[in-house]
């Protein structure tokens, strides 16, 4: 099996680092000819992409590729890889392809539960541009007949991207808004998911979060108690002085359902909530 991960960032490298023996070649973009080196450190060929044009070397490992993984972000004008290389990709044939999304899509949902089917709101950019190349994926899939999963992740920690990272490092914020509450998943059982959806040569949406949505400052507290130390002190969100970018996360309340992940693809978390992750990763490694 030959793997192509678009966009080979924190999730993808991780998949790469659990899995990757289970391909005979692994081939990675990146737009930065500075981070190749350090792909290739991590087993995975890199191959310069900027968005807009096809190399030659993007098109012949699309060509041999039998599975996608694509986790690279949409631009204005869609997903790059449909708008550079969609014949490519529907006459190359591969058994698989697996887009990593966001629960973003659903925007504001007032603290209910959203399961797949639900209304999708997106509030951001981002977010909005995350719907429309799902709505792309999709119909490339119903098009050609290619399996492609749509892996809806929440919120993405693990080791060196945590609260322990952040108690650790003075940066860590305990922020109390009334009524909100944030969807997270471990980028280990993203890896799983993805492994899941490989195995199963699966199509549609699923939901990648874990089974505890919660308010933010639950995680922060349950970390400084492992630690040892005491919280950072309270902060009313009106107070914050967050970016534009976190207020639109706060702007946000939804809890992710995943019974569709564990039910029709049988996934089982190795992290079913924060709490075994930061335990874990207090006892072998965070940072």
């Amino acid at each position: 099996m030959r793997l192509l991960i678009l966009g080979a960032g924190y999730s993808a490298r991780h998949f790469v680092k659990m899995y990757g023996t289970e391909f005979s070649w692994i081939g990675g973009t990146t737009r930065s000819e500075e981070k190749m080196a350090d792909l290739q450190s991590k087993g995975i060929h890199p191959i310069l992409f900027d968005g807009e044009t096809a190399s030659d070397e993007l098109l012949e490992a699309i060509s041999s590729a039998t599975h996608i993984l694509v986790s690279a972000a949409p631009t204005d004008d869609g997903d790059p890889l449909l708008n550079v290389a969609r014949d490519a990709v529907a006459e190359s044939k591969p058994t698989a392809i697996c887009y990593l999304s966001t629960i973003g899509v659903y925007g504001d949902h007032e603290g209910r539960w959203v399961t797949e089917t639900a209304e999708c709101n997106p509030t951001s950019k981002r977010s909005k541009l995350r719907l429309e190349a799902e709505k792309e994926w999709l119909a490339f899939s119903e098009e050609s007949g290619i399996p492609v999963s749509i892996l809806r992740l929440a919120g993405i920690y693990g080791r060196g991207q945590n609260a322990l990272c952040n108690l650790d490092k003075g940066k860590a914020r305990r922020i109390i808004k009334e009524g909100q509450v944030f969807n997270r998943i471990h980028v280990s059982d993203i890896a799983g998911a993805v492994q899941h959806a490989f195995e199963d040569n699966a199509s549609g949406i699923f939901n990648v979060s874990d089974d505890a949505p919660c308010p933010p400052e639950d995680v922060v507290e349950y970390a400084a108690r492992l630690m040892g130390v005491e919280p950072p002190p309270a902060i009313a969100f009106e107070d914050a002085d967050l970016s534009p970018m976190a207020i639109s996360f706060y702007g946000e309340v939804k809890r992710a359902s995943n019974a569709k992940l564990k039910g029709a693809l049988g996934y089982k978390f190795k992290f079913p909530t924060y709490r075994e992750a930061l335990d874990y990763m207090w006892e072998n490694g965070w940072s």
